[in-house]
């Protein structure tokens, strides 16, 4: 149960890092920010891979 608890609060980070970025920096351009997105997404499942999948 705490892992899934966890997992589910990681992604909801993941989901609002994703949608502070677009909101506050990258409003009206789309390229960037789909790539800014995939950045940021990767960085996010890197980390995961890294310190959080044997918990």
């Amino acid at each position: 149960m705490t892992k899934s608890l966890l997992q589910v609060l990681y992604v909801l980070t993941m989901i609002a890092v994703v949608v502070l970025v677009d909101v506050l920096f990258l409003r009206d351009k789309f390229w960037l920010r789909l790539w800014v997105n995939i950045g940021i997404v990767a960085l996010f499942v890197v980390f995961y891979l890294l310190f959080l999948k044997n918990r």
